[in-house]
C-alpha cells in the first residue's frame, strides 16, 4: 500500500479540489482522507505544498518507432513522457513502416504491453499517408487502434476526407487531423509574415490552415464524425471552431504549449528549434488561442513531441526538419504560461491534459476517483526550475535552459512510481 499525504489532490473529472491523503493499492485508488485502519502502508509520499492530479494524457506524440529510433523509441520516448508527468500518450502513425496495416500495428502494442506507461497507437487514415486509400478501420479497430490521422501528411481530397470520416464515424472513433494546404505554403515550418520577409524565405500563411479547417468542420457536421483539429495555430481556426461547436459538430481542438508560448518573433533568436508545422504565428494568433483555452473552445492541450536528432536541426532553417520535444516541459509551459499570467485556473489547465484527452479517445484513465487506476502526477506548481537535460533521446527544444514553474515531483502509473524528480 502507498500513501500519499499532505496533497491537495486536484480531480477535474469530479471537481475535487482539496488538501487530503491519498490510499493506493493493487494499482488502484482505494479511498481518501485519513484512515487509521489502513495501518502502516508500505511507502508514504509527503506531498506537502504539492498538487496531486491524475497522470496526463497527451494525444500527440511522435516516438518514431519503428523505423526512425535514432531519434526516439517506445523506451525513451515513455521516459520523456513519465518525466513530465504524463500516463498516457497516443503515438502517431507515420513511422516507418507508417502504421497502415494490422502487423504493424500488433508490433507497436506489443512492445508497448512491456512500458511503464500506457502507450496507445492510432491508425493511419490512407494506405501508405498516400490520401488515395482507406486502410482497414474495422481490421485497425479491432486490433487495438485508438483512432485515425494521416498528421504530417494533410488530406487534400475533400471527397476523401468525407469518407473517411464517415468510417470514422460508423466505428465511434475520432479523426485527428493536420490542417495545411500544401498547395499555399511556400516554405514550411514559419509563419508568412513579417519574419519570413525578413529571412527571405516565404513561409506558411495561416490561410493555409484556415481553409483546412472550414472544410473539415463544415464536413463533421456533415458527418457526424468526431473530428480533432490537430496543433491549432491560426486565431481565425479557433473562430472557425468555435463555430462549429455552435452548430452542433463534434469539433474537438488541441494546442500544443509552444503555440500558446512563441511566436513568429522568437524565429530568429532560437532558429530552427523554432521551426515547426504548423508553424508558431503571431501576437494577434497566439492571444486568439489563449482566447479559446479560455473560453472551451479549446479542449485539450497536445505536445505533438516531435524528436529530431542534433544534426538535423543543426542545418540551414529550410533544410532542417520541423518539430520540437515537448513532453518534460509541457505542463511547466501551462503553469507558467496560462496559470500564473491569470489565463487560466489550475483546475482548468488541468481539465486540458487530463479528463478532456482521455475523453475525446474513451479512454478510461484522467480521473483518480475511489476505484479508478492510480495514474497520478504530483508537482509542485511554485518551484522555479531550470530545463537543463531532458529524457527523452532527443534535445530540439527552444525551452533548453528556459526557468519555469512547475517541477514533477512524481508520476505513478498503475500504483507504480514510474519518475521520481
Amino acid at each position: 500500500m502507498l500513501q500519499i499525504k499532505n496533497g491537495r489532490v486536484m480531480n477535474p473529472a469530479t471537481g475535487l479540489d482539496e488538501v487530503t491523503d491519498l490510499w493506493i493499492q493493487d494499482g488502484k485508488i482505494l479511498a481518501y482522507g485519513e484512515r487509521e485502519e489502513f495501518g502502516q502502508p508500505e511507502e508514504v509520499i509527503d506531498a506537502s505544498g504539492c498538487i496531486v492530479a491524475p497522470g496526463l494524457v497527451d494525444v500527440h506524440v511522435h516516438f518514431r518507432d519503428p523505423g526512425l529510433t535514432y531519434k526516439e523509441d517506445l523506451e525513451t520516448g515513455s521516459a520523456a513522457a513519465a518525466a513530465g508527468g504524463f500516463t498516457t500518450v497516443v503515438c502517431m502513425a507515420n513511422t516507418k513502416p507508417i502504421v497502415d496495416t494490422p502487423e504493424v500495428l500488433d508490433d507497436i502494442l506489443e512492445r508497448a504491453n512491456n512500458l511503464p506507461i500506457h502507450v496507445k497507437q492510432v491508425s493511419a487514415v490512407s494506405k501508405g499517408f498516400q490520401g488515395k486509400e482507406l486502410v482497414d478501420y474495422e481490421a485497425m479497430v479491432r486490433h487495438g487502434a485508438c483512432g485515425f490521422t494521416d498528421d504530417g501528411i494533410p488530406l487534400t481530397d475533400a471527397g476523401f476526407i468525407k469518407k473517411a470520416m464517415e468510417m470514422a464515424a460508423k466505428m465511434d472513433m475520432p479523426i485527428s487531423l493536420h490542417e495545411e494546404d500544401p498547395s499555399l505554403n511556400e516554405v514550411n515550418g514559419i509563419n508568412k509574415g513579417a519574419i519570413s520577409d525578413q529571412m527571405g524565405i516565404g513561409g506558411a500563411p495561416a490561410i493555409s490552415e484556415d481553409v483546412m479547417v472550414a472544410r473539415d468542420v463544415m464536413l463533421a457536421l456533415e458527418t457526424g464524425a468526431k473530428v480533432d483539429i490537430q496543433h491549432i495555430s491560426s486565431g481565425r481556426s479557433v473562430d472557425l471552431v468555435r463555430y462549429a461547436k455552435q452548430k452542433g459538430a463534434k469539433v474537438y481542438a488541441e494546442v500544443t504549449p509552444h503555440h500558446f508560448t512563441l511566436t513568429e518573433e522568437d524565429v530568429p533568436n532560437y532558429g530552427t528549434m523554432c521551426k515547426m508545422n504548423p508553424p508558431v504565428r503571431t501576437l494577434w494568433d497566439r492571444s486568439k488561442i489563449i482566447e479559446g483555452l479560455a473560453d472551451g473552445t479549446i479542449d485539450m492541450i497536445a505536445t505533438d513531441h516531435a524528436p529530431h536528432s542534433e544534426e538535423e536541426k543543426n542545418r540551414e532553417f529550410t533544410k532542417a526538419p520541423s518539430g520540437i520535444i515537448g513532453l518534460e516541459t509541457a505542463l511547466s509551459l501551462g503553469i507558467t504560461s496560462l496559470v500564473k499570467q491569470g489565463y487560466l485556473s489550475m483546475m482548468e489547465l488541468l481539465t486540458k491534459m487530463t479528463v478532456n484527452p482521455a475523453r475525446l479517445y474513451q479512454f478510461d484513465c484522467g480521473d483518480i476517483a475511489e476505484g479508478k487506476a492510480a495514474d497520478l502526477v504530483i508537482f509542485d506548481p511554485n518551484q522555479i526550475h531550470t530545463i537543463e537535460k531532458f529524457a527523452s533521446k532527443a534535445s530540439n527544444s527552444p525551452f533548453l535552459g528556459a526557468q519555469l514553474f512547475g517541477k514533477v515531483r512524481y508520476t505513478i502509473c498503475d500504483g507504480h512510481i514510474v519518475y521520481r524528480g
